[in-house]
C-alpha cells in the first residue's frame, strides 16, 4: 500500500520510514547525556581557573580522557540530529533544507572531531 500523495511521490518528499528510529535514537542519546554531563562536570569543574600545566596533568588520565571523548561524541551526534529536525521542520525550501543539513553535519563533525583530537592529544601524548 502506497501512502504517498501524487506530489510527494514525484518530488521524493514522502516518508522515509526512519522517523521512529531517529526519534528513539535522540531519546537514548538524551538519557546517555545525563550521566555523561555529570561526569564531565566532575572532571572539568575543579580545573576552572587552574593553570595550563595543572589542566594538562589532570587530563592525562586515560579514564578521564575516555569519558570526555565519549561525552563529546554523544553530544555532537545529539546536536546534529536535533538541529536536523529543526531544519526539516522550519525550513520549507527543499534546496535550503539539503544545504543546511549538509552544513549542519559539517559543523558538528568538524567541531566534534577537533574536540576529540584535542582530548586524545592531551591524554595520550608522551
Amino acid at each position: 500500500m502506497n501512502y504517498k500523495t501524487d506530489e510527494a511521490h514525484v518530488s521524493g518528499l514522502a516518508s522515509a520510514r526512519k522517523g521512529a528510529s531517529h526519534w528513539l535514537g535522540e531519546r537514548l542519546k538524551s538519557v546517555a547525556l545525563i550521566p555523561l554531563t555529570v561526569i564531565f562536570i566532575f572532571i572539568v569543574a575543579p580545573l576552572i581557573g587552574a593553570d595550563h600545566s595543572t589542566v594538562v596533568g589532570a587530563l592525562q588520565s586515560p579514564a578521564k580522557g575516555f569519558a570526555l571523548i565519549i561525552f563529546f561524541l554523544v553530544t555532537f551526534k545529539h546536536l546534529e540530529e536535533g538541529l536536523q529536525v529543526v531544519i526539516e521542520d522550519y525550513v520549507h525550501s527543499r534546496g535550503r533544507v539539503l544545504a543546511l543539513i549538509k552544513l549542519n553535519k559539517l559543523f558538528c563533525w568538524t567541531f566534534g572531531l577537533v574536540a576529540i583530537f584535542a582530548i586524545a592529544k592531551i591524554t595520550f601524548a608522551t
